[in-house]
């Protein structure tokens, strides 16, 4: 059983993070960053070819990575993949030693740096988990047994900030009943929204790990109101980092508010999930601002 999967069933808090595997194969910021961040998370997303720019194959960076002592989650879209791929690739990380998945639709092509690039989307994030489950009950999505079984610790990713709130939840809902053991979200900056999201979907047992997208700057608040779809930042913390004088200081409210997110997120979910974008060396600070620090120190909350 893996820490993370011990974690969910313990009822502990995770904290999970990100990083993105380089376009090559020189590996060693990425294993200095892994490195720094192993005493304080509980695992690392490893993003596929994230924005659609081609990048190196996470499940190879996350073997070389359990080598190291660190546990990943490799993302895996659909995005490039048929069935038979999604569950080849599966089964290939199986025998591997890498169990944690996050499934996800992918973005498409012609946002990445190869536009050419024909999409597959052959399955949506729900079925790709059923494919998953399907393969730790011995058989194939054809029905054909396995010689040999994997097990898995599967998960999803959801949006409590979507305009389409019904059509959110309905999708949650096939993903909790396709298996997912853990639901990364969105990035949150008012806890009342998750909390609402939370109360209409009744996740069970199913861990919710809050994303928590640290501001760097009014510039990137602002960015994000503007360009990533279900996120909101309110006025109020705009104004806050606006009280910030240049960029280090920036940078510094940005932490606080962050860890502040981190204190209110986990008084109604499972734990958080940092995705720093590119400013990794920070997440110790704002997981220690916290009060958090390590991932497991405190007791599931009882769910609305």
């Amino acid at each position: 059983m893996s820490s993370l999967e011990q974690k969910i069933n313990d009822g502990l808090t995770v904290v999970t993070a990100e990083l993105t595997p380089p376009k090559g194969t020189d590996l060693s910021d990425i294993f200095a960053k892994a490195a720094a961040l192993k005493g304080c998370v509980d695992a690392i997303n490893l993003t596929e070819s994230a924005r659609a720019l081609m990048a190196i194959a996470p499940t190879a960076v996350a073997r070389l990575l359990r080598d190291r002592g660190v546990e990943t989650i490799v993302q895996m879209t659909s995005r490039d993949r048929n069935r038979i791929a999604i569950q080849a690739d599966l089964l290939g990380a199986a025998v591997l030693g890498i169990r944690n998945f996050v499934f996800m639709g992918g973005d498409p092509p012609t946002v990445g740096d190869h536009p050419e690039a024909k999409p597959v989307f052959d399955l949506t994030a729900s079925q790709m988990l059923a494919a998953a489950r399907d393969l730790t009950l011995g058989r194939d999505m054809s029905g054909k047994a396995l010689k040999g079984v994997p097990q898995f610790v599967v998960g999803a990713t959801v949006n409590p900030g979507a305009k389409d709130q019904a059509a959110e939840i309905a999708n949650t809902w096939r993903k909790l009943e396709a298996g997912a053991r853990f639901l990364q979200t969105q990035a949150i900056y008012d806890a009342r929204s998750l909390q609402r999201f939370i109360a209409a979907v009744k996740p069970g047992n199913t861990a919710i790990l809050a994303g928590i997208i640290p501001l760097k700057s009014v510039k990137m608040a602002m960015w994000l109101n503007e360009k990533v779809p279900g996120i909101e930042v309110p006025e109020a913390l705009i104004q806050e980092m606006q009280s910030a004088s240049g960029a280090e200081a920036e940078m510094e409210k940005g932490i606080e508010i962050a860890a502040r997110l981190v204190r209110e997120v986990t008084q109604i979910c499972h734990g958080v999930h940092v995705m720093a974008i590119g400013a990794e060396a920070h997440i110790p600070a704002i997981l220690d601002q916290s009060g958090l620090r390590r991932a497991g120190a405190a007791a599931r909350p009882t769910l609305p």
